[in-house]
């Protein structure tokens, strides 16, 4: 069982930065694959970024975003910079079994954290 716990969203101006931190409970953090999702109202979750041993990112925020994991610390990060209105979104932390690669559909992901609301003004 793990439990995951977002923090570090908040209101934005475009082209500014957030960094996202999920904070993980119980054990063997450092085997699953670590992935970032986001939801916007009246829109299906997409994925935004993921790692384990590799990175895979979102064609739309590529070269802006930058996922990273601290095994030590049980916890994954997402640097987001140059932020856009279209940004905006409920942002979700989650954990799932490694496969041949990182997944991007959120059925892949066991466990999800609450969410945490990033909105960007334009």
């Amino acid at each position: 069982q793990v439990q995951l716990v977002e923090s570090g969203g908040g209101l934005v101006q475009a082209g500014g930065s957030l960094r996202l931190s999920c904070a993980a409970s119980g054990r063997l953090f450092s085997w699953y694959v670590m992935g970032w999702f986001r939801q916007a109202p009246g829109k299906e979750r997409e994925f935004v970024a993921g790692t384990r041993n590799s990175i895979l990112y979102a064609e739309d925020v590529k070269g802006r975003f930058t996922i990273s994991r601290d095994n030590a610390k049980n916890t994954v990060y997402l640097q987001m910079n140059d932020l856009k209105p279209e940004d905006t979104a409920v942002y979700y932390c989650a954990a799932g079994a490694p496969l041949s690669s990182i997944q991007t559909t959120p059925g892949r992901y066991d466990y999800w954290g609450q969410g945490t609301q990033v909105t960007v003004s334009s």
